[in-house]
């Protein structure tokens, strides 16, 4: 059967992800660095559920392009991972980060280390509506260290290096995004979401064709799909299951980051609800904070995720709805705090409300434009994340594999810190 939408990334002869040669031709600026770590996220439609994005780090000036697609559920061509999946690798990536950098900060040895990141969310209401709403519950880490250490000292150092995670800024209180909007060319007032008051910035129109390709600095791509994802047809979860007008599922997806020999983070991603396929990313960090920068680092594939999540909502409301919406386009802002092990700034990250320039191209009315923000905000999961209250917790497995496995006997929930 031939796929509704056509699939402009699987036939684009470039990777899903490469550096940036040209930002500053392109006029991709980061934005105006406020705790250390800034970044501007472009972002537009492709076809269906397929989107583009190029984000550039201030503080690095490192530049990547990322590629988004959705499976099966969404009717997608399941060509690039899914949103959630760029917010999960860059939260693991980020905790890796820091509990490798605090332990050497402190000369405390690990001579092995596997991090498995699970991230909860949620979907209930009707579309029609305008009742359905997205929310994010705690994240949980499954941490596993071999270290001649003792287990308190572990135990006390996974606990620093977690709450000094950039993404704890995020996560710390509730930031209510903050957004402008553009109706084909004109800026018009918000309704329900929260205004962002400043000047809009320069939409990014097309210049996303004009992208140069940077040299890959990996022996191997620093994405690739490991699994394809099942098609089921009429199941909780399956083909077509995020597009029906009312809803109430829990999507599900992890992320399991271990370390290569030249300290490039290796991430595989698995989304289990709904059904979806499975990808390997790579990720590092700059020089500026403690890597070789050979791959996307966590705060950009941070970024990237939320940007993606956001923009997908547009597309699946109007889908539901049959409306028409020609093309859109964000330009993003996202500022946080370095990681304490890196910038020595401790434990107390910040980050401020993410700042979103919205501009849609539709032959709807002005209302239509209005609605369409305020439901992609309310159902989208990553901005439910950065509104929410959270906080990770996390479990110690300490010891060689076989001390691993004979020490998860018994293990209950209260276990996790």
């Amino acid at each position: 059967m031939a796929k509704k939408n056509p699939d402009l990334l699987g036939t684009d002869p470039r990777p899903l992800f490469f550096p940036v040669a040209n930002a500053g031709t392109l006029g991709l600026e980061p934005p105006d660095d406020r705790h250390g770590l800034s970044l501007r996220t472009w972002v537009r439609s492709l076809a269906g559920m397929q989107e583009e994005a190029l984000v550039i780090n201030g503080a690095t000036g490192q530049a990547w392009r990322f590629a988004s697609d959705e499976g099966p559920y969404l009717d997608g061509n399941d060509v690039g991972p899914c949103p959630l999946s760029f917010l999960t690798t860059g939260m693991v990536a980020s905790h890796m980060n820091e509990i490798t950098g605090l332990a050497a900060t402190r000369e405390l040895e690990i001579r092995d280390i596997r991090l498995t990141l699970d991230n909860h969310y949620s979907m209930e209401g009707s579309v029609l509506r305008g009742t359905m709403v997205g929310g994010a519950s705690p994240p949980t880490l499954l941490v596993e260290i071999d270290s001649p250490a003792d287990h308190s000292e572990v135990q006390s150092l996974v606990a620093q290096a977690i709450d000094g995670s950039s993404i704890n800024g995020l996560m710390h209180g509730v930031h209510e995004s903050l957004f402008t909007l553009c109706h084909n060319g004109t800026r018009i007032a918000v309704d329900r979401v929260a205004a962002l008051e400043t000047t809009t910035r320069t939409d990014p129109g097309d210049r996303f064709s004009d992208v140069e390709e940077g040299a890959v600095l990996t022996s191997e791509p620093t994405l690739r799909k490991l699994a394809e994802a099942e098609k089921r047809e009429g199941v909780k979860h399956g083909v077509g299951s995020s597009l029906e007008e009312h809803q109430s599922r829990a999507p599900y997806i992890q992320g399991i980051c271990t370390l290569g020999a030249d300290g490039v983070k290796h991430i595989e991603q698995n989304l289990f609800k709904p059904i979806g396929s499975s990808f390997h990313f790579l990720s590092d960090e700059a020089s500026e904070h403690g890597g070789l920068g050979l791959a996307p680092d966590a705060a950009s594939y941070i970024s990237a995720g939320i940007g993606f999540c956001f923009m997908t909502q547009f597309g699946r409301y109007a889908e539901i709805v049959r409306k028409k919406l020609s093309a859109y386009r964000i330009v993003q802002d996202t500022h946080f705090s370095p990681g304490g092990a890196s910038s020595g700034v401790g434990n107390v990250q910040r980050a401020d409300p993410v700042e979103t320039h919205v501009y849609l191209e539709t032959p709807e009315d002005e209302t239509f434009a209005r609605t369409v923000l305020d439901m992609s905000e309310q159902t989208c999961f990553l901005h439910a994340f950065c509104r929410t209250p959270l906080k990770t917790k996390f479990r110690l497995l300490a010891g060689s594999l076989a001390q691993r496995s004979q020490s998860q006997i018994g293990q209950t929930e209260a276990d996790w810190t």
